[in-house]
């Protein structure tokens, strides 16, 4: 399998965006054209409660560690996870925890994503999760098998396996993200309802361009005839 050269490496929190919407991660990851709304302002601030690198959370058989740098040649993805939960492994199984220097025993890591708002109907935060974790694996050379999801709305943990399926669709993605950044084309608009909370809707402007909708039509919609 060809591994990815350093200068290849795309962000891994962009595949939660492709799984989103093909055309959003286009417009951030190839146009570089970024807005804010209330739902990424909302989501910043969650994650810079947590996102402190010199901050952990050391127990007898607990290790919390924050802003934990990530890396996968084989996806071709980089980025950090906000946070890797360390357990004391009691097993010692070699294929499934690490050994850490300045603390006895082996430990078995569990990544830890904070989001707003409440759990999706898609796959999106699943898949990103699942790609930190498999970024770990690629790292450390070991087996993880779940991660937790926590959301600040409901303020509930929930628990995602790393199943086939899962796996699956992170290299999917990742290779449709390298596909499209390679070629350097945004794709078209399809709008669908979630658009309504997308940061870039007025960049995108999906009921404008779809399916080649007409310019005067649009304006004709949004614009009654009395203001042109």
């Amino acid at each position: 399998m060809d591994l990815f050269k350093d200068e290849d490496l795309l962000m891994l929190s962009g595949i939660q965006h492709i799984a989103f919407c093909e055309r959003q991660w286009a417009l951030i990851h190839v146009e570089q054209q970024w807005l804010e709304n209330k739902l990424t302002v909302e989501g910043q601030f969650l994650h810079k409660k947590v996102d402190d690198p010199m901050e952990q959370d050391l127990r007898a058989n607990t290790n919390t560690l924050r802003a934990v740098p990530l890396i996968s040649y084989t996806l071709g993805l980089y980025g950090r996870a906000d946070v890797v939960e360390l357990t004391r492994s009691f097993k010692g199984d070699k294929k499934k925890s690490v050994f850490i220097d300045g603390r006895q025993g082996y430990w078995e890591m569990v990544p830890v994503e904070y989001k707003r708002g409440k759990p999706k109907s898609d796959e999106r935060d699943e898949v990103q999760l699942c790609a930190q974790a498999m970024c770990l694996e690629e790292m450390y050379g070991i087996q993880i098998e779940i991660g937790f999801l926590y959301y600040g709305e409901t303020r509930h943990r929930h628990e995602v396996e790393f199943s086939i399926q899962l796996r699956s669709l992170v290299c999917s993605f990742s290779k449709r993200m390298h596909e499209l950044f390679d070629t350097g084309k945004t794709p078209p608009a399809v709008f669908m309802a979630h658009c309504r909370s997308c940061s870039l809707m007025d960049v995108c402007l999906p009921k404008a361009s779809e399916g080649g909708t007409d310019v005067d039509q649009y304006l004709n919609e949004i614009f009654p005839r009395d203001y042109q």
